[in-house]
Parts: C-alpha cells; structure tokens; sequence
C-alpha cells in the first residue's frame, strides 16, 4: 500500500518538477512572455520560488526513491525454483523431463 502511493506521488512530483523547470526564466522559458504584461510578485520574486521549488521538488523526489525502495513488497515464496523450471513442472501432457538442481541445492563434493 505504502510502495503504490509513493510511486504515485513519485509520479505527480515528476510532473511538478518538469512544469517548474520549464517555466524558468533563465533559459528564456516559458514565464518570459508573461513578465511584461503581468508584474504581480516581480521579476526577482518569481526566480526566487520557481528556484526553491525546484530544490523542493528533486529533494522530495530524493526522499520518495528512498521511501519507496525501502516499502518494496517483499515475497515469502519459495525462491528456490525457477519460473521457467515451475512452468516445466506444471505442463499438461509433461513427459519426465530431467530437471537439474540450482547451484544453490547443490552439496559441495569432497575430495578424497
């Protein structure tokens, strides 16, 4: 539950950030055609937010990577056998085909 809402709000974040960067002034975005005809917060105020939020927003998305790998579900299955070996054994109409254990099941040899 925790791992899907912080990939959304990954996702939601990402947006914000990729809007906020593209409204900057600096490279001549898109907030320079609304500097002339409307100067409610001012030129120096409006750079000033557009660059805390973007601090903002690429910490968040920092802090949600870590959330979100730290929330990844965790299984509780059986490891040991492979899909494909799973698939293998569950075929209808299967034959006996061999199946060779993983390195994981296998015991060391002794040497004598």
């Amino acid at each position: 539950m925790i791992y899907n809402l912080t990939i959304v709000l990954i996702f939601i974040v990402s947006i914000l950030l990729v809007l906020i960067i593209l409204i900057q002034v600096k490279g001549g975005g898109i907030a320079e055609n609304f500097i002339a005809t409307t100067q409610i917060m001012g030129m120096r105020r409006t750079a000033d937010f557009l660059e805390k939020a973007t601090w903002t927003l690429g910490a968040s998305i920092i802090a949600l990577s870590i959330i979100a790998s730290i929330s990844i579900p965790r299984s509780t299955e059986n490891t040991n056998t492979s899909i494909i070996e799973e698939k293998i054994m569950n075929m209808p109409g299967k034959t006996n085909i061999p199946v060779l254990p993983s390195p994981s099941q296998q015991e060391p040899q002794k040497n004598n």
